[in-house]
């Protein structure tokens, strides 16, 4: 695609967990559990009026679902500020100062005081129906191979509870989350190409995770902001693939792309959409539709100059009608039905005529028809009018989730500066410039700098550094690095060996410094040779055995230079005749049979230096 051309504008939000002793505004441990909860609270959340007096449309929105909210709680992991029953405590210190010091390392300028905000949340996540945040830094910048992006916030804040199931009547969270400390980074919306945009989240990621940041899945996630010429801001949450942000503003963009295609085919057509909900029920009283007949009401609206327009696909397999059928979804509906796609389902061409002739629909015209409880269906429907109207206008502003397939999928409005207000608990916290002054001095080397680093004192190449920075293993490296060993064969084992190992189904995860620090300490006394190091750390990754035992029992321990000697005699002796026909051309085949024999308990330095005055003495 012409990205220029398309007016393809994208800013990117990343939320990362810190690793802190404590939650943000508690000491709870930082730590999630699959243990059983201890007790469990109920709580209903409706939406409160900002500071000046309006209400955020999606807080408005998830009002609406009318849910309950069922929130598991435990005695180390929670306490009374997470089931908001007890005043948040100071703010963890440890979390501001990490959040400064990324704020510092993205050249960023750091606010004088830190004011706390309730950002109103009422899908359930919080059991307060806010999410506590506060400004930490503006105005920075990172740079990437296609040049400089603005970093333009860097908030600090509580993350959200755990999603675990979803009832009949509400959603169930668990505690263990909410509170943790994280931090919310954002650039301006001047990324013009998706792989810019995966670039910078990379570069991000790479800073965060040279500062006291959780690390592993869920600990990170990067929501996406999308817009084209013509079109609205679309937020994409919950992206945990690097690798699929291309693919995902590439789906995104066709998406829009087609919705404006359809603005255009429905006011050519003069398209309208009626408020009248219709009870279509005596069309269907000899269906065929199990759907149909198990349930209370069948209601339908009918969608005039819609024809056609229901079944055009937006992304691969999510077609318009799957975006009518999310909206209708969060009222609770199972799905819908809609003409571009019936006779079908248990339907027959005589119920769709009738269907029409009903709603005094023609070809032109789209009919929805869903069928449930009456509350749940007028709902429903409602919902799909709305949406409806919006395809007449365009591309409506929304949040939505990235699917693991690239697509994406509607979640709610897009919130508003509405939905923040003063948190009135917690008094503003003064950042001096001390505290900044003190920071600076100790910031951590960015992975940029470290890479050249190590290739410089280590003599690594630009590969092996690489791969060490970007896995998180330079830590582990410059430890190991201490023995006297090729730091070359050090490297290559963290950046390589230990995850084709994994790979092969080997339990590495298991494995801690001090295994690798043993084996190696092996090959530093000349006890083993660099070939044996995989097959020795597979088996005290798998055995739990100490490395000298695993190159016991492997036979791995290095054969003296006459054990050697002795094994190259022979394979000499009984190569006779091919020693005789090629003299030192016999060396190639020689060298093979040996190290077939010698692979891991001898080094093939030795072997070829043995062998070469053997068979020059032979000859």
């Amino acid at each position: 695609m012409d990205w220029d051309k398309i007016g393809l504008k994208m800013g990117l939000e990343i939320h990362q967990q810190l690793d802190s002793k404590g939650k943000l505004f508690c000491p709870c441990k930082c730590e999630l559990t699959d243990d059983e909860p201890e007790y469990n609270i109920m709580r209903r959340l409706r939406p409160t009026q900002s500071e000046l007096g309006k209400i955020d449309r999606a807080a408005f929105e998830e009002a609406k679902r009318k849910l309950k909210f069922y929130y598991q709680a435990y005695s180390d992991h929670t306490c009374l500020v997470e089931a908001d029953e007890e005043p948040p405590h100071p703010i963890n210190n440890e979390a501001l100062e990490t959040a400064v010091t990324i704020a510092l390392l993205l050249n960023m300028k750091v606010v004088d005081e830190f004011h706390t905000m309730r950002k109103q949340v009422i899908d359930g996540s919080n059991t307060g129906g806010f999410q506590r945040t506060g400004l930490v830094a503006t105005d920075g910048y990172v740079e990437t191979p296609h040049g400089r992006v603005k970093i333009e916030n860097l908030c600090l804040e509580e993350d959200a509870a755990r999603r675990i199931e979803e009832k009949e009547d509400g959603i169930v969270f668990r505690l263990d989350r909410l509170g943790i400390p994280l931090v919310e980074i954002t650039t301006d919306p001047s990324i013009k190409d998706p792989i810019q945009l995966k670039e910078v989240a990379y570069q991000i990621g790479q800073i965060l995770r040279s500062t006291k940041v959780k690390r592993g899945i869920g600990t990170i996630r990067q929501d996406l902001n999308i817009s084209i010429k013509d079109g609205a801001r679309v937020e994409v949450k919950g992206v945990q693939d690097l690798d699929l942000i291309p693919e995902i503003v590439k789906r995104e963009v066709k998406r829009q792309l087609k919705l404006l295609e359809i603005r255009e085919k429905l006011k050519k057509r003069k398209a309208k959409v009626e408020d009248k909900i219709y009870d279509v029920g005596d069309v269907f009283k000899q269906t065929s539709s199990k759907i149909i007949k198990r349930a209370e009401k069948v209601l339908a609206v009918k969608l005039t100059g819609f024809s056609g327009i229901i079944g055009t696909e937006l992304q691969p397999d999510r077609r318009f009608g799957t975006e009518l059928a999310d909206y209708a979804k969060k009222r609770g509906v199972t799905g819908l039905f809609h003409t571009d796609e019936l006779p079908g389902y248990g339907i027959n061409k005589k119920e769709v005529d009738a269907l029409f002739k009903t709603l005094g629909a023609d070809e032109t015209d789209a009919i929805i028809i869903i069928a449930d409880e009456e509350e749940k269906a007028k709902a429903a429907l409602k919902e799909v009018i709305m949406r409806a109207r919006m395809a007449i206008e365009g591309i409506p502003e929304e949040t939505r989730k990235a699917l693991p397939d690239g697509n994406t999928a509607y979640l709610r409005p897009l919130p508003t500066a509405s939905r923040m207000y003063v948190e009135t608990d917690i008094p503003p916290f003064k950042i001096g410039k001390k505290m900044i002054k003190k920071l600076q001095e100790e910031l951590p080397e960015l992975p940029t700098e470290k890479k050249e680093r190590i290739m410089r004192e280590y003599n690594l190449s630009e590969d092996l550094a690489s791969q060490l920075v970007k896995k998180n293993l330079v830590d582990d490296f410059e430890k190991l690095a201490t023995l006297n060993v090729d730091k070359k064969i050090i490297a290559s084992l963290l950046a390589y060996s230990l995850q084709e190992l994994k790979r092969d189904g080997h339990n590495i995860e298991k494995l801690k410094l001090e295994n690798l620090k043993d084996v190696l300490r092996l090959l530093e006394e000349g006890k083993i040779s660099k070939d044996a190091l995989k097959d020795i750390v597979a088996c005290v990754a798998d055995e739990k055995l100490e490395a000298l035992e695993a190159a016991k029992k492997l036979n791995l321990l290095l054969l003296t230079r006459k054990e050697v000697e002795n094994i190259i005699k022979e394979i000499i002796e009984e190569n006779s005749s091919l020693v005789a026909e090629r003299g030192m051309g016999a060396m190639g085949p020689l060298m093979g049979q040996a190290m077939k024999k010698l692979r891991g308990k001898a080094d093939g330095q030795l072997v070829n230096k043995i062998l070469k005055k053997m068979l020059k003495e032979k000859i």
